[in-house]
Formats: structure tokens, sequence, C-alpha cells
């Protein structure tokens, strides 16, 4: 696996795919987290304009800025799709969080030069950094 400190040192622009406007959801209040500290958040969900006051976008290659991290809330079935986006866009890193795991698709990604974390929370190895 990768340095995942060295990784959330070097990257500040996560790409939320599947972040939820619900409060209740481990995505809202991992993406809040990771907002408050400093991190800038998109928001990537077709159901919504705006989460966390970040405008949402439909998907991955509606999102005109930079991405480096592209951190994954959704289903492991839906994995392999993100990881093509996350290539075409140019990430640095695809983040699959606990839970997700799709071992093709993170091959594909790491030969496409991401580097992959797999079936670890982002805001857990951010708080070992403290």
């Amino acid at each position: 696996m990768p340095n995942t400190s060295e990784i959330l040192r070097k990257y500040r622009t996560i790409a939320v795919v599947g972040l939820s406007p619900n409060r209740m959801r481990p995505s809202y209040g991992v993406s809040e987290y990771m907002k408050r500290s400093g991190y800038r958040i998109i928001p990537v969900n077709p159901g919504h304009a705006e989460i966390l006051g970040e405008k949402c976008y439909r998907s991955l290659d509606d999102v005109p800025d930079a991405i480096e991290i592209v951190d994954v809330f959704r289903r492991s079935e839906y994995v392999p799709d993100i990881a093509e986006a996350a290539i075409r866009k140019g990430a640095k890193v695809l983040w699959l969080q606990e839970g997700v795991v799709h071992e093709e698709a993170a091959k594909k990604a790491r030969d496409a030069g991401l580097q992959v974390v797999m079936d670890t929370c982002i805001l857990k190895e951010h708080r070992k950094l403290l």
C-alpha cells in the first residue's frame, strides 16, 4: 500500500465520489472533516447541485479543475468506471474507502500511474498525521 501520510501531505484537492448531503452518512462526516482540515473538497453526486457549500458535479468528467485524490464512497461494483474517469482526469491517487475493494480496477489505475489506496478511511489516516 502507498504511504498514506505522504499522499495526505502532498495532495490537497479531493474529489469525493458519492458524497451525500445527509449529515448522518460517513461520506458527509469524512468530507466535512477533511474540508475543516484544509483540503479542497469537490463533491461528485449527480443528484445534487451543492454539498458542504461546494458546487457538486454529476461525474468526475464534469469537474473542470485538476483533481489530485479521487475518494470513493460508492459500492465496489462502481469502481471500474470511477477508476477510468480518474485516469482520464489525470488524478494522482484513487482512494477507496473502507469496504470498497476492486482489484482489477486498482491494477488498471496503478498501471496508468495512479497510487491506489483501498479499503482505508482517509479520515482515520489523516488523524494518524496529527
